[in-house]
């Protein structure tokens, strides 16, 4: 059986509205190891399936995260928050990705330190099971449960890193999203609640007596809701500042326990 030829596979893409079908097409090329597996991949992308989810992984900070139906898709702006969060790391020993998702912050942030012992954490058994595939290359722990009740007490005023993709789309924007995120992704690592800004402050009240002196906590949000979630961050005792990449269209809060806690 042959495969499919590669202007068949892009014409076929291109029918179904995908924008970059020729990238998408040598995607499935290279990534099918049969020709039966070529088709049922097209056929999955044709159908509106994410790229991503008919590849089973997704290209984050230069590794191959692998990605399940009903797993958060990492986004490639989301590279700034770990781009930001290396540049805060100093000698971090310990370092914790909270709403892991797929663990794609956490497996970049391990790659990239040297030694350091990484915790991740998601509510979501789909996600903490494809977090510990993408983790256990560098020895990180994947933990499941709401926040930072999923942690071992024993982190506590240990974390020196602490990077939190948290969901910040307004409730009533989730079905305004793009269909790829709205019926593929699960609601939970989407909705931020009124404002989208509920997970955020649930994670700054508690970071404190989480993080180390000096440790640093990082959270993506949008352009629209900086000013408060600066203000959030401030309001729970931490040294805040904004970071923004108008390349990425990305915003990240980062804040730094005091010394001492006031």
């Amino acid at each position: 059986m042959r495969f499919l030829s590669t202007p068949a596979v892009v014409t076929a893409l291109r029918s179904a509205g995908c924008v970059f079908a020729e990238d998408e097409a040598e995607l499935i090329l290279s990534t099918a190891r049969t020709p039966d597996e070529v088709t049922v991949m097209l056929n999955r992308r044709v159908a509106g399936l994410p790229l991503e989810l008919v590849l089973g992984w997704a290209e984050f900070w230069g590794l191959r995260i692998k990605v399940e139906p009903g797993v958060f898709v990492p986004r490639r702006r989301t590279e700034f928050l770990v781009e930001q969060a290396l540049a805060a790391a100093g000698d971090a020993s310990v370092v914790v990705d909270l709403c892991c998702g797929s663990g794609a912050v956490g497996a970049a942030l391990a790659a990239s330190l040297d030694g350091a012992a990484l915790h991740a954490a998601d509510i979501e058994p789909a996600a903490v099971r494809c977090a510990r595939r993408n983790v256990a290359p560098f020895g990180g722990h994947v933990h499941e449960g709401d926040l930072f009740a999923a942690l071992p007490d024993t982190l506590l005023g240990r974390v020196d890193l602490l990077a939190a993709n948290v969901p910040y789309v307004p409730t009533d924007e989730v079905p305004l999203l793009p269909a790829e995120a709205r019926d593929h992704e699960p609601w939970v690592a989407l909705d931020g609640g009124a404002d989208g800004l509920d997970v955020l402050r649930r994670v700054a009240v508690e970071a404190p007596r989480w993080l180390a002196p000096r440790g640093h906590l990082l959270i993506e949000t949008s352009a629209r809701q900086a000013p408060l979630a600066v203000e959030t961050f401030t309001h729970s005792g931490l040294n805040t500042r904004l970071a923004v990449s108008e390349e990425c269209d990305a915003h990240v809060v980062i804040g730094t326990r005091p010394e001492a806690l006031g």
